[in-house]
């Protein structure tokens, strides 16, 4: 783990001035995710997660977060739970120096992949229990602050930024990848009204507390972490998200992207299993192409952002810029929607037997 630079470690310490159970933290940074800025603190007898919220989201994610942890907390499912400042508020805004939250860790150990089926499977299990436990919450749900899973608006971003960024080096590149994902959307059916349901948003792997190799139950998932974008949605979009991440067992590059099917299998397996509600018979339809879906959507993302250079963190040691590690992801992303497609009769019946083909 490398230390802060001190410059970074004044900013963090000023930032958590605000929970003086953090006094003195020993301070750590925390590596893995794309948006969000995060440190381990750690203080006498306990550990504690600081983050600095990246200013796209709203400041009402966190009464989101809160609330939605205190229900499911009381009905047995582990998430992280804001700890509120000294004086009451979920997080401590210092303007230009960011909007900051704090939360005690949780014990277990993430994964950048899925390790095996019975990871996938006990991952599953835990999704479940999630939305099953949110099921008989009809509490308000506030604006995330940006468009999230709007493929519709996703898609003009696309466009605008294709338009606006004609000088971009990268344009070329990004020109012909939009031709395909605009050809495809196009043939996607409309949909019906689908149920809404209270979904965590962002169900890759490393959002996944498992137990680890120093318990006997290794393999088990037993929180989940990162809940900014919580919402209500329709079923398919949280699962093909998740079997984005977790069935992805190569790289994130177009020539590395491999879905593994009995990752796949597994997960489908556990989720199924342990839901404690009917999935309606269009809900259940929809969750066979959730993963073309999710990976096109996340396309398109990464492909306007590979113009506009911004929102999500890049590699500098392997790539020149952000719009190039940008456009590399979305590369691959297109490579795990044509192989989600050329498997979709298997994972079908993994999901609902030969009832699924009709």
């Amino acid at each position: 783990m490398v230390a802060p630079g001190r410059a970074e470690k004044e900013a963090v310490d000023r930032a958590l001035l605000a929970w003086s159970a953090l006094s003195g933290a020993r301070l750590e940074p925390l590596e893995g995710g794309l948006i969000n800025e995060s440190w381990r603190a750690v203080v006498p007898g306990a550990e504690y997660v600081a983050q600095r919220v990246h200013g796209d989201f709203s400041p009402g994610i966190h009464r989101n977060m809160q609330a939605v942890s205190r229900h499911l907390n009381v009905r047995g499912v582990s998430v992280a739970q804001l700890l509120p400042t000294d004086e009451g508020a979920l997080f401590s805004d210092l303007g230009e120096g960011g909007r900051w939250r704090v939360m005690k860790r949780l014990p277990g150990v993430t994964f950048r992949k899925c390790q095996s089926p019975a990871q996938a499977r006990s991952a599953g299990e835990l999704v479940a229990a999630f939305h099953g436990g949110m099921v008989d919450w009809d509490g308000p749900l506030e604006p995330i602050g940006f468009a999230f899973h709007e493929m519709d608006q996703h898609l003009d971003d696309l466009r605008r930024a294709l338009e606006q960024r004609r000088d971009h080096p990268l344009r070329s590149g990004v020109r012909d990848l939009a031709e395909r994902i605009f050809s495809i959307h196009a043939t996607w059916p409309s949909r019906l009204s689908l149920p809404r349901r209270v979904l965590h948003g962002d169900l890759k792997l490393s959002n996944i507390l498992f137990a680890g190799a120093n318990s006997p139950e290794r393999d088990r998932a037993q929180s989940l972490i990162d809940l900014d974008t919580i919402s209500r949605l329709p079923l398919f979009y949280d699962m093909g998200d998740a079997w984005r991440s977790w069935c992805n067992v190569g790289g994130e590059g177009p020539e590395d992207i491999r879905l593994d099917l009995e990752i796949f299998a597994a997960s489908a397996e556990g989720y199924l299993s342990k839901l404690n509600f009917e999935l309606l018979g269009e809900e259940r339809d929809s969750m066979i192409p959730a993963l073309e879906y999710l990976s096109l959507e996340l396309c398109a993302r990464f492909a306007t952002d590979a113009l506009w250079e911004s929102h999500f963190s890049w590699d500098p040691e392997n790539f020149s810029t952000r719009g190039e590690h940008n456009l590399y992801r979305a590369l691959g992303q297109i490579s795990l929607h044509d192989q989600a497609r050329e498997t979709q009769q298997e994972r079908a019946r993994s999901l609902f037997g030969s009832s699924a083909l009709g």
